[in-house]
């Protein structure tokens, strides 16, 4: 019953559009206790994540009760045939709460079409803007007479999934997502999708990492200011930021009071954000692989490790070299320090969001609070050059709390405060440009590698994955100088002929690419690699897009070396 009134609560405050701070899932069958514990630790399904978006048949209190009765008969450790019956009389299959839905203002031939002169590129463009058809989801109206039988966060907007064995909608992916729709010309969509974003701050405080209770304890990359600048940009909907605009600055408010830290350099102080998850326990998704890992510890806190994972979770990059900086093997996962780090990309994202803030209340006339994110903008550019800028590298690098210092391995992250714009001196992009020629990045011929550590977690190499393609892209085009946006094109050609040869081969788009040898779906991590796939196909009608009088869909023939740009940029130059 206290589930119940609690969802219900939910709901209620959802309707009326009233801001709290509810406590973190209470749920002892999708977020602790011991049934997730002894399902999980079958492994009755081959990905954890299945049986926490498993509906249930009857009311938490019914089924726990049930299963309390069962554990009692067999001293608490269930045989497994018995707990596969069990699960099959109290569970129902993955995804019942959802209904397909084709967005209403899904149409046939967007304009952006026309762009694309290479007409291989172009029917594939066709093909990836029908996908938004694939990948739209609705609640089922039925779900609201018994929403505490799911770990399905209510929404009252339909919207546009990832793919795969993500069934729900996730923070950071609904950006790349939401550029895609706005290409395809389908703002009513976003809008939607935004609202139910807006929602989760009124209820929540902050955005969940995705729409289910069991990731309620973090959050992801808080691009929710810049979804709706591009919304705004795309409709002038000014009634609508006017809507909005309190719950985009309480959304600022969690990350300042939750995920805020003081670096102390010399006798000054800079205050900068972290991923942080200050709650223990094994990810509800993820249990079985994260109590095995905490049992391979040969000592230290389970809890901390589980806290850490969580941190991992929340900075999108689950999980990768860039936060295994503790522990005596930095290759294994039991040496994340997530939390420890101060990342280039989240404080180049709020720098960003700040920014745009102050524009946002300018625009509605609101001068005090213009001024108010103008100044922590200015705040923050300071902190990030004081403290991530490395003027001999020529990059933003995170930095270890605990040590005192950068983290100086090559990530796409290190250039987001291009992507961004959060710098002053227009020097740093020729900087940045000779940082990837330092790091070799540019000898990539099929996309910009996560990382240059093989750990076999995927966000390391050979992974590249379709968001970071875009940080570097678009952070070098945004340059007025020619060979920044020469290099930017490039790399842009890359990623393009890259993803059309693995669809080309497929039929599917994937949420990361093996840029190892010629391209092929992804690999690594905690599960297999996914298709549909959201923020691929964002990114991809976005360069698609940008570059499309230019890019060709035949395979690369030629390493980028910055020794060729001098002639590609000529070339490019000349009349065609």
């Amino acid at each position: 019953m206290r589930e119940r009134a609690w969802d219900l609560c939910l709901l209620l405050l959802l309707a009326l559009g009233v801001r709290g701070l509810p406590p973190p899932c209470e749920s002892q069958i999708y977020c602790h206790g011991e049934l997730l514990h002894q399902v999980q630790m079958a492994k009755l399904y081959p990905d954890d994540k299945q049986f926490v978006d498993m509906s249930l048949t009857s009311a938490p209190g019914q089924v726990l009760q049930h299963f309390h009765e069962l554990a009692s008969t067999h001293n608490h450790s269930i045989p497994r045939r018995q707990l596969q019956a069990f699960l099959q009389e109290h569970f129902r299959a993955v995804g019942q709460e959802l209904q397909p839905w084709t967005p209403e203002d899904w149409k046939d031939s967007p304009r952006f079409l026309q762009k694309i002169s290479d007409p291989k590129l172009r029917v594939w463009a066709e093909q990836l803007h029908q996908l938004w058809k694939k990948l739209g989801k609705k609640v089922k109206p039925e779900f609201l007479q018994h929403p505490e039988r799911s770990s399905l966060i209510y929404s009252q907007h339909p919207f546009v999934v990832p793919g795969g064995r993500f069934l729900e909608f996730y923070y950071w992916d609904s950006y790349w997502v939401m550029e895609g729709l706005l290409l395809s010309e389908m703002p009513q969509t976003v809008k939607g999708m935004l609202q139910n974003f807006l929602d989760l701050v009124r209820v929540y405080g902050h955005v969940p990492n995705g729409a289910r209770v069991y990731y309620l304890q973090r959050s992801q990359p808080p691009l929710l200011t810049l979804m709706m600048d591009r919304y705004v940009a795309y409709t002038n909907d000014t009634a609508f930021l006017r809507d909005s605009v309190g719950v985009l600055a309480s959304e600022l408010d969690f990350w300042a009071e939750n995920r805020s830290i003081s670096v102390l350099l010399g006798e000054r102080s800079y205050v900068l954000n972290r991923y942080h998850v200050p709650y223990g326990g094994p990810r509800p998704e993820s249990y079985s692989k994260d109590a095995e890992l905490a049992g391979s510890l040969p000592e230290g806190d389970p809890e901390a490790l589980w806290a850490e994972l969580k941190a991992g979770a929340e900075s999108g990059w689950d999980f990768s070299s860039r936060w295994l900086v503790g522990g005596p093997d930095p290759d294994l996962l039991s040496s994340i320090r997530t939390s420890k780090l101060v990342p280039v990309d989240l404080n180049a994202f709020l720098c960003q969001a700040e920014e745009l803030l102050s524009n946002f209340y300018a625009r509605l006339g609101n001068d005090s609070q213009a001024r108010k994110y103008r100044r922590l903008r200015d705040q923050r550019l300071a902190a990030l050059t004081a403290v991530l800028w490395d003027e001999e590298k020529g990059a933003w690098f995170d930095y270890d709390l605990e040590n005192g210092k950068k983290n100086l391995e090559f990530y796409p992250s290190n250039l987001a405060p291009l992507w961004a714009g959060c710098f002053s001196d227009p020097s740093v992009v020729d900087k940045a440009l000779s940082y990837l020629e330092d790091s070799q990045i540019l000898t990539y011929q099929y996309g910009i590698p996560t990382s240059l550590r093989k750990t076999g977690q995927q966000w390391d190499l050979p992974n590249a994955w379709a968001p970071l393609q875009d940080l570097v892209i678009r952070g070098l085009a945004k340059s007025p100088a020619p060979r920044a946006q020469e290099v930017a094109f490039q790399l842009a050609q890359n990623w393009i002929q890259t993803t059309f040869a693995v669809y080309s081969r497929e039929s599917a788009m994937y949420e990361k690419y093996d840029i190892s040898n010629g391209g092929q779906p992804g690999g690594g991590g905690e599960y297999e690699v996914q298709e549909g796939f959201g923020w691929t196909n964002g990114v991809v009608l976005m360069l698609l897009d940008r570059y499309g009088d230019r890019l060709r869909s035949g395979a690369p023939t030629a390493v980028l070396e910055f020794q060729c740009l001098a002639a590609a940029l000529l070339l490019s130059l000349l009349p065609q």
